[in-house]
């Protein structure tokens, strides 16, 4: 994601506004990264489950009810 624009003047406004841009954007990308570990955690942990669905048990392990 491209950086906030610098501002053109020197005054505080300007640079409070490009602060507040620039922390908006870190936020956007700060979550695109979250949101992708989350999406994967749980892709994983259907995953396994159907692997474990899917797995041949033994007899013993039909017979024991954990």
């Amino acid at each position: 994601m491209p950086s906030a624009p610098l501002p053109t003047a020197d005054t505080l406004v300007e640079w409070q506004v490009f602060g507040d841009q620039q922390t908006g954007r870190l936020d956007t990308a700060n979550n695109r990264t979250a949101s992708s570990i989350e999406i994967v955690e749980k892709c994983e942990a259907r995953d396994a489950e159907v692997v474990k669905a899917l797995t041949p048990r033994t007899l013993w392990q039909k017979l024991t009810p954990w």
